[in-house]
């Protein structure tokens, strides 16, 4: 399984040092009824001193850093190494050439500038979204952190999936104005004033170029289904956690940067989407 990813050996040995460091802090919260080390390992935030070291509240945050694994595992093992199997799916109505196409071994092939480009971008983008989380406060130039790549990645990926140059340009749209709405949000409030409806309207804009792109990419032969369903679940599981409500014994506050880790999905769907471009591909069986 490890050979299967061009990096699956560096990642598995990451992800069994992180999840040994979690098991080491989950046994320190047990044992001393102290979460800081948990806290960190899992949130990576300043620890609340208001949670206490209970059962639930332990678990909770066990889970985190579970999902923080698997996410460190699918970010980190790189492109499929071997050829997949059976044909391509998708509107195919010929035989896959240029970047889609692989060679008959499933090896890969040399891939065109633009996807090249568009792969870097991704990986900056996921990376980017990983170091928002390790920014305690937001200051200026963590915003540049934030906004850039994604605008970058809106900028690349919109044209790429898009199925003519109108839909090309409608998701260009959407995606910059929801970046722009996102980042004149966090401008106004660094700087004393009223956001307003800027963010939400920001907000509403960006979630719509996800449901488009999402959509796109689904029907697209170059990206698997799987990642395209980390994508949906990166976008819609935090909305449902945050509607369940908080857990019986865990503060309000907590609960809400337990589920903040579940948009990490949307890293997976990124760093996959990235993968996928230089994943070796089946010949496409040719119709009788």
């Amino acid at each position: 399984m490890l050979r299967r990813h061009r990096l699956g050996v560096p990642a598995f040995v990451v992800t069994v040092v992180y999840l040994t460091a979690l098991a080491v802090a989950v046994v320190v919260a047990l044992a001393a009824g102290d979460l800081a080390a948990l806290w960190w390992a899992t949130l990576f935030t300043e620890p609340d001193a208001s949670v206490q070291a209970t059962g639930p509240n332990v678990l909770l945050l066990a889970l985190a850093g579970l999902v923080v694994a698997w996410v460190l595992w699918q970010c980190l093992r790189g492109p499929l190494t071997g050829p997949l199997t059976g044909p391509l799916t998708g509107p195919l109505t010929g035989p896959l050439t240029g970047p889609q196409a692989g060679a008959e071994d499933g090896s890969p092939v040399e891939r065109d500038r633009g996807t090249r480009r568009l792969r870097v971008v991704l990986y900056v983008a996921a990376a980017a979204s990983i170091a928002e989380l390790l920014l305690v406060t937001w200051i200026w130039w963590a915003l540049l952190v934030m906004v850039v790549p994604g605008a970058a990645m809106v900028l690349v990926l919109s044209p790429a999936v898009g199925r003519t140059r109108r839909h090309g340009r409608v998701l260009l749209v959407c995606g910059i104005l929801g970046y722009l709405g996102t980042a004149l949000g966090f401008v106004l409030v660094l700087s004393g004033y009223e956001a307003g409806v800027i963010p939400l309207i920001g907000g509403l804009l960006y979630l719509l170029w996800q449901v488009l792109v999402l959509r796109a990419q689904w029907d697209d032969p170059r990206w698997q289904r799987a990642t395209v369903k980390y994508g949906i679940l990166g976008m819609v599981l935090p909305f449902v956690l945050t509607m369940a409500g908080a857990p019986i014994g865990v503060p309000w506050d907590a609960y809400q940067e337990v589920v903040s880790v579940a948009g990490l999905l949307s890293v997976v769907w990124m760093a996959r989407s990235a993968h996928d471009l230089a994943a070796p591909r089946p010949v496409p069986v040719p119709s009788a």
